[in-house]
């Protein structure tokens, strides 16, 4: 052989070109799995926003009888006299009537508190007249003997008070912190078996909550608010609330 025999030997792969097809492999294997990634996203996001389209809202009720727990009563009353002591004087009196009838029915002492008192002057030709008013009010937890107070109340005027008009007897439920649990619960069911009856309408089935929204809590008496005079508040309420529920249909 001679030396300039030719050799066939094959030439060796360039290093830049073996780096270059494995970094265009690479890129490809991870274009490929984010493909992958992106339409199961794509395909779960639009199974999502297609249940999101398949819900009904319903408003759910719940409604409880209570009985009052405090009772509050402001007893207004006046006196008017060409001269300020004898204002102010009769208006002791009726003080003084007022809270013996309290005492007479049981109230302790301290239930009964002054929370007001005015003095007003007026003159016409020449003559002043002054009026005197005071406020009394009552505030207790024991609604029995409260009830029995307005059912008397008539004894006061024969006493000589003149009550005022506004005065009377106003009952308050404050327990409704201990119940609100409850009935939302109970209002929450109540919109579930509604939604349930759209559902079984349409052939699907009630899914979970997709949003709800408690309602605002209303108090009011049992029996109704008739208006007009002698018309009294009661301790018999009933407590109220309606809630907003969108449930997914499966």
């Amino acid at each position: 052989m001679t030396a300039d025999s030719e050799d066939n030997t094959p030439a060796a792969t360039p290093f830049w070109r073996s780096s270059s097809s494995s970094v265009v492999l690479g890129a490809a294997g991870i274009l490929a799995a984010g493909l992958v990634v992106g339409g199961y996203l794509l395909g779960d996001g639009l199974t999502r926003m297609k249940m999101a389209e398949r819900s009904v809202t319903v408003r759910g009720l719940a409604e409880r009888d209570v009985t009052a727990d405090l009772a509050t009563w402001t007893i207004s009353y006046s006196a008017t006299a060409t001269d300020m002591a004898s204002a102010q004087a009769s208006v002791d009196r009726d003080t003084a009537s007022i809270i013996a009838f309290f005492e007479g029915l049981g109230f302790p002492e301290d239930a009964l508190q002054p929370t007001g008192a005015n003095v007003s002057s007026y003159t016409s030709n020449g003559i002043t007249t002054f009026t005197v008013r005071q406020r009394m009010t009552l505030r207790t937890n024991d609604i029995e003997r409260a009830e029995r107070a307005v059912r008397q109340q008539a004894e006061l005027v024969r006493r000589g008070v003149l009550l005022e008009e506004g005065s009377g007897m106003s009952y308050t439920f404050t327990g409704l912190n201990e119940i609100k649990p409850e009935m939302v619960a109970e209002a929450t069911r109540d919109a579930r078996a509604a939604a349930q009856q759209f559902a079984e309408d349409s052939g699907a089935d009630v899914g979970g909550i997709r949003q709800a929204t408690q309602g605002y809590f209303d108090i009011n008496a049992r029996d109704g608010d008739g208006g007009g005079w002698g018309v009294a508040d009661t301790p018999y309420k009933k407590v109220r609330v309606v809630t907003t529920v969108d449930f997914y249909l499966d």
